[in-house]
């Protein structure tokens, strides 16, 4: 029977490959394309089913608070359920299985399907709270980070096994099936409350974020066209296969001989606490005094300045730069690309390094006992941004396409990812589930009005079928531009105001 250590470790890479087959909402965009062909509906139409995806988090409150009364397992096969039932029924349309799906009954199954993700992200979010109390925020950067593989890792699949003009009909079938597959492997290591050593795990983390960056850098050289070409398809599943299977085989190996000296130091470690001596302990405890550590539950927080700044700034920044990603393919019809899967693709890559970001500087700066602001990495990761936007309606090139996609790929990815921290950080984590599904309803707020809004302004430029030109999404991008600029002073504002109830805490203490 494995070791508590490594039953912790083998946890966290089980979130690790719930995660990467959990963003299947951000493949939309390659197949929305053909989708609209075959469905015939129009861009607002087209617009509204990327919203309906998100439009299940406005639901995703339910997730947080069932955790409270089920196990985290039948919670993660309810999230897999929802995606096989939303996705799964769409597909058996396509495929004339099912003879009629009217439009409204396709836009509740995308929701559905949205809503899944929910249940599962919020498994993974316990887990790596739970079973990394000390070390909570890099476990979960790193566990969120390969959500931003996902498209990549879809677009690899399909690309290896099925037809391009299968495409709309391979993504469904994926999107149905992949995530109750990952569920049936990941569901007998999942565990929580498996706190060991938490002192001596800078080693093993390192190793992972190898490990992580490598799967990471095969991403992005398989989504540059002239690397991309070198290899076949099936070449990079293989590729990628293997990079996401070598944490669950090296990690427990590691943390198994690494145990009785983590053991030890953890027993050294909680009698120097308890005598109330010790560098480490009062290093720790030093760091703790500048965090918020107010337990705040669901109505009290609903009434916090800090929880409306928190709301817009993630609906300003993130969720901006994911109504752009959802747009990518008729972006790149629009600029005259006849592939978006490539687009998709680095915006993907792109993604994960961002989601990866805030934890590796967790990691540099937990060794030397300091803990950052999340609201302050999230203001600085809101500036590039805007000018992103602003490059996309000055210069029509590829290379400022493919620039402004990674740079808004990498930005929302890592606000995504520091969100999670933010809300403990702000908010407490004795509350956290219902917490954090109530902040991402701002997610189909602005996918649903920023979307709607791209859908019209497109159709008014080209008709309701297509528009071809750079003018078909200037006006905007000039919006989004405006908005994140918003979002940035708000995030700004909220991380002045916390940093001051922190030093207010800091001097009472």
């Amino acid at each position: 029977m494995p070791s508590p250590s490594s039953l912790q470790w083998l946890s966290l890479v089980a979130t690790i490959w719930l995660q990467t087959i959990n963003g299947a909402n951000t493949d939309f965009p390659v197949y929305s394309s053909q989708l609209k062909q075959l469905l015939s509906i129009s861009q607002v139409q087209l617009n509204n089913l990327a919203f309906a995806s998100d439009a299940g988090k406005l639901f995703s409150w339910l997730a947080g608070f069932a955790v409270t009364y089920l196990p985290l397992r039948l919670i993660l096969f309810i999230g897999a359920a929802f995606s096989l039932i939303g996705y799964g029924l769409q597909y058996l349309f396509l495929t004339q299985k099912i003879t009629h799906l009217s439009y409204w009954q396709v836009f509740l199954l995308t929701a559905l399907s949205g809503n899944g993700i929910c249940w599962i992200n919020t498994v993974c979010y316990l887990i790596c709270i739970r079973n990394f109390s000390s070390y909570s925020r890099i476990a979960v950067g790193i566990s969120t980070s390969y959500v931003g593989l996902s498209a990549k890792v879809y677009s690899d699949i399909a690309d290896a096994i099925f037809h391009p003009e299968n495409k709309a009909k391979a993504y469904l079938l994926l999107n149905a099936v992949c995530p109750l597959l990952v569920a049936v492997v990941t569901s007998p290591v999942i565990r929580e409350d498996l706190n060991t050593g938490e002192e001596e795990k800078h080693g093993a983390f390192m190793v992972m974020f190898v490990l992580t960056i490598a799967t990471g850098t095969c991403s992005v050289l398989g989504s540059i066209g002239p690397v991309s070409s070198w290899f076949g398809s099936r070449e990079l599943v293989i590729s990628m296969a293997f990079l996401l299977i070598s944490p669950a085989l090296i990690i427990p190996v590691y943390a198994m001989f690494k145990g009785k000296s983590w053991d030890k130091v953890s027993k050294v470690y909680e009698l120097s606490v308890e005598e109330g001596g010790g560098g480490g302990g009062e290093g720790r405890k030093e760091v703790l005094k500048g965090e918020m550590k107010e337990e705040v539950g669901f109505k009290v927080m609903m009434r916090k300045l800090e929880f409306w700044l928190y709301f817009f700034t993630y609906m300003f920044g993130a969720t901006v730069g994911m109504v752009f990603l959802n747009n990518l393919g008729q972006i790149a019809e629009s600029r005259g690309l006849s592939n978006a899967t490539s687009l998709v693709s680095l915006a993907s890559s792109f993604g994960f390094f961002g989601r990866l970001m805030p934890s590796l500087m967790e990691y540099h700066l937990s060794k030397k006992r300091y803990t950052d602001s999340s609201p302050g990495i999230m203001a600085t990761m809101m500036v590039p941004m805007v000018p992103a936007f602003f490059f996309l309606l000055l210069n029509s090139s590829n290379l400022i396409l493919y620039t402004s996609t990674a740079v808004i790929g990498a930005c929302s990815g890592s606000i995504t990812s520091i969100a999670v921290s933010a809300t403990t950080e702000l908010f407490g984590t004795k509350n956290f589930a219902i917490n954090h599904n109530i902040i991402i309803t701002n997610i189909p707020i602005a996918s649903f009005l920023f979307g709607y809004l791209a859908g019209l302004l497109y159709q008014r430029q080209g008709g309701s079928n297509s528009c071809i030109g750079t003018d078909c999404y200037n006006k905007t991008f000039i919006i989004w531009g405006c908005v994140s600029s918003l979002g940035t002073l708000l995030c700004t504002v909220l991380f002045i105001r916390t940093r001051r109830v922190c030093n207010k805490e800091t001097d009472m203490l």
